[in-house]
């Protein structure tokens, strides 16, 4: 019972610091889209046709992954060789002051092209520090987990995004209903600033974090990204491939689909109902395919869950184009059922393909530039299909299921880790050995 209880303190502990501080860092990036889609088109670009400008808002919100794969470099960097604690606490801090100024922000009326012009800056400090924050929370669940539970310990970070997504969507929709759907004079500045003021209590988990994760265990490696390039290239290409595909779904799903609910017919409000409820069943699914993926293995999780996603999507645009309130709530939980089972297992998936010394440079800079190929430019390709293709979401769920496509062939490539000890990891060369070596731990 006392080892019981142990287990779960460790775990809720572990929750906070890389889930809950996830949460309150995307929580600010969650809301960021959410403003793009709902806002900004119409504060910081004005005289713009509704849809043209949700294209070009879209395009600034991309703008801060252009910083991110520099952020996973520079974080990954300093966080192989300086430890995990540090870096943690710098991305959160970041994150906090940019998420703050943008609330603070005057809009084009009041300076002209200078507001568009300092959002983008801003959400380029946003994308730098999100850059080194998934790679570092991600790790903290794996390299604490014990045996037999990376899946389900790694899938904290992907519980905290989903968390994240559901603070977002639930400050913006009692914002919403509370200005009766009238974001744009005031309104909108309020869930900024709250996420400003939300870190403190992430920057409090983590600086409470255990002595263990403060500094780098053993000699730390001189350029931990240059030897991964040279002992693992190909493993830094396939994670690269997965993170581009799933990134391209996820920002997809907390992006373009409330665009896409606005444009059939649904009040904001009820968009980000829709929002909230996707966001509740990721926070549900990710651990329990996160687990699933302990027991069955990394990649038979990871393939069906790309295969699922994209039937998923077909009847996604289906449901929500009969403009029933309750087909499109149904549909909004199914599609967050099936993008946690892929999200759930991909920290332990990505994080176990790289040694202990090189792991944070690995992790870091294969998802942010696969992020920022396709979660970057996701939202702005989707709404520009739907414009060139005449509101027809058909082409939307074909760019998806390219990108899920990839994400199931990069998997299957990729060798199975789950029955893999962190000391086998750790060894450095990949064994000889993939399928035939799974045991269970």
């Amino acid at each position: 019972m006392h080892a019981h209880t142990a287990s779960s303190r460790s775990a809720l502990r572990t929750f906070c610091v890389s889930g809950l501080g996830t949460a309150l860092e995307f929580y600010d990036f969650i809301i960021y889209g959410t403003a793009a889609a709902l806002v900004f088109p119409q504060v910081f670009f004005p005289g713009l046709d509704h849809l043209t400008a949700t294209l070009v808002a879209f395009s600034a919100f991309g703008a801060g992954f252009l910083a991110r794969p520099l952020g996973g470099l520079v974080f990954g960097h300093y966080g192989d060789r300086i430890g995990r604690q540090k870096v943690l606490v710098t991305t959160l801090l970041l994150m906090g002051l940019s998420t703050f100024l943008i609330g603070c922000l005057p809009s084009h009326a009041s300076i002209g092209v200078a507001a568009p012009v300092l959002l983008v800056l801003l959400r380029l400090v946003q994308g730098f520090a999100a850059g080194g924050e998934w790679g570092g929370a991600a790790l903290f669940g794996i390299e604490s987990a014990p045996p037999g539970r990376r899946g389900l310990w790694g899938s904290f970070t992907s519980m905290g995004i989903g968390v994240g997504g559901i603070l977002g969507a639930a400050v913006f929709a009692l914002v919403s209903w509370a200005a009766n759907d009238n974001l744009v004079d005031f309104a909108w500045r309020i869930p900024f600033w709250l996420g400003g003021t939300l870190v403190l209590i992430g920057l409090y988990a983590r600086l409470k974090t255990p002595s263990a994760m403060a500094a780098p265990i053993g000699k730390p490696v001189r350029a931990p990204l240059a030897e991964a390039l040279r002992q693992r290239p190909r493993q830094l290409l396939l994670c690269t491939g997965i993170a581009f595909g799933y990134c391209t779904i996820a920002y997809i799903g907390s992006t373009f689909f409330l665009t896409y609910a606005t444009q059939v017919g649904y009040a904001s409000t009820q968009a980000l109902v829709f929002d909230f409820t996707l966001s509740v069943a990721i926070v549900l699914s990710a651990p329990l395919f996160g687990h699933l993926s302990d027991r069955l293995g990394r990649r038979r999780v990871m393939v069906f869950g790309a295969l699922a996603m994209a039937l998923g999507l077909f009847a996604f645009f289906k449901l929500v184009g009969m403009q029933s309130f309750t087909l499109a709530l149904f549909a909004y939980s199914l599609t967050g059922l099936l993008m946690g089972a892929t999200q759930g297992p991909i920290p332990a998936f990505l994080g176990e393909q790289f040694p202990r010394g090189m792991r944070y440079s690995g992790i870091s800079a294969s998802y942010q530039i696969g992020a920022a190929l396709g979660g970057g430019t996701a939202s702005s390709i989707a709404t520009a299909i739907l414009i060139l293709t005449d509101h027809n979401p058909l082409g939307v769920a074909l760019y998806g299921t390219g990108a899920l496509a990839l994400v199931a062939v990069c998997s299957l490539m990729l060798r199975e880790t789950a029955g893999l000890s962190m000391a086998q990891i750790d060894e450095g060369p990949e064994p000889s050995q993939t399928g035939a070596q799974y045991a269970r731990h």
